[in-house]
């Protein structure tokens, strides 16, 4: 088959278990390739979605990090589809990601274990809405279990999607009562969060506890070590090959399935601040 591979963003395809995907669908004989541009290029919008689809030769496609509105539009489609982590429960699609839920609720006990009160977490747009996800709302419950009162436009912030948006944001919620701890979806927002905090004098985890929800091999590097959430991409690779495999054969199994994720201590939370 020639299978067209829809990524989140442009540093998307660097990543190792992509890179990996790539070959091992080739080596299976198909045609597998990534899409001349991201979901983010398209703003999430079906609309350009359909465009895009309409111009590329594909039997089938994989969609990495879809909202609610893309995946729910590819649903409609004769095109094979398969889901890889995005806005995919209760889509009548093939789909597979890690289940962070239960790596997010330890995460935000350690951090309300340390004293944290004013714990922020930021999130992609297609995670907030038109309804938090799974994962950001084991955030929000594991806060309200502890007495937390919570607050979306504080806990959960909505954000416009640029670099120049995700500063405006970070410097609106340290501007007079700043968080105590941040837990940050992406590697690329944690880093940049990270020089936030930097510049304005804040370490970590001495003025700011950070947690990022997801593990990357620059880690390793890093120290204090950071808090991340660990899970293996192995089986998510596996899982799409013998998708793939299924398909070209004509069993277009749309079963979801779900990974194991862990949260993995660090060095970068520690005790709220005095």
């Amino acid at each position: 088959m020639r299978i067209a591979i829809l990524e989140y963003d442009e540093t998307s395809d660097g990543y190792g278990y992509k890179v990996e995907l790539l070959h091992r669908l080739n080596k299976a004989g198909h045609n597998a390739s990534f899409a001349p541009r991201n979901l983010l290029e398209l703003d999430m919008n079906p609309r350009r979605v359909t465009r895009l689809v309409n111009q590329t030769e594909a039997d089938a496609w994989v969609v990495s990090g879809g909202s609610q509105e893309v995946l729910e539009w590819f649903s409609t489609q004769a095109v094979s589809v398969f889901a890889l982590f995005g806005r995919l429960e209760g889509q009548p699609i093939a789909g597979t990601k890690p289940d962070k839920l239960p790596a997010f609720a330890a995460a935000t006990r350690q951090l309300v274990g340390f004293g944290h009160r004013r714990i922020i977490l930021l999130a992609r747009r297609e995670r907030r809405l038109p309804v938090p996800g799974r994962s950001e709302r084991a955030f929000l419950e594991e806060l309200e279990a502890h007495g937390i009162q919570i607050s979306h436009p504080y806990n959960l912030p909505d954000w416009e999607e640029s670099s120049e948006g995700f500063h405006r944001i970070l410097d609106s919620l340290f501007r007079a009562t700043p968080p105590t701890a941040l837990i940050i979806e992406e590697v690329s927002l944690f880093f940049a969060a990270q020089q936030f905090l930097l510049h304005r004098g804040l370490r970590v985890p001495e003025d700011v506890s950070m947690v990022c929800t997801d593990g990357d091999p620059h880690f390793s590097w890093c120290k204090p070590s950071i808090a991340h959430i660990h899970w293996d991409s192995a089986p998510v690779v596996r899982r799409i090959v013998r998708w793939a495999a299924n398909v070209s054969r004509g069993n277009d199994n749309r079963r979801q399935t779900y990974t194991k994720a862990e949260f993995i201590e660090g060095g970068t939370v520690g005790p709220a601040p005095k």
